[in-house]
């Protein structure tokens, strides 16, 4: 039997078959999201909130990891004292296919107009 003080930890995330286009759509249309996205992309692993260099608060960060993770678009866990952060790339790859790739691409081209 899991402690409450565990099962406390655990973050909800909709099944994979609960992932909706429109949610997924709205998670990444903001460009704070989209940078945690783009960098979650290149990463080799999971990342930690902490890694992340935002130009907003605390509060507003969480807010958007949180967004990202109900819509479907990331998986948080905790491992020991750190949130850490995963794109869920194979599960939206075969829902969605090719709209990750050309997303990610798109932010890239456009960060580069941008000089971003």
């Amino acid at each position: 039997m899991t402690s409450p003080a565990v099962s406390s930890r655990a973050l909800p995330h909709p099944a994979r078959d609960e992932i909706r286009l429109e949610e997924v759509l709205h998670a990444l249309s903001d460009p704070i999201r989209l940078r945690i996205v783009r960098e979650l992309a290149g990463a080799r692993g999971e990342l930690s909130c902490s890694h992340f260099e935002l130009p907003v608060t605390k509060s507003t960060t969480t807010h958007h990891f949180r967004v990202l993770r109900e819509s479907g678009v990331i998986r948080q866990v905790y491992r020991g004292t750190a949130k850490m952060n995963g794109l869920r790339r194979d599960e939206l790859d075969d829902l969605f296919p090719g709209l990750m790739a050309a997303l990610l691409d798109a932010a890239v081209r456009q960060a580069v107009r941008l000089g971003d």
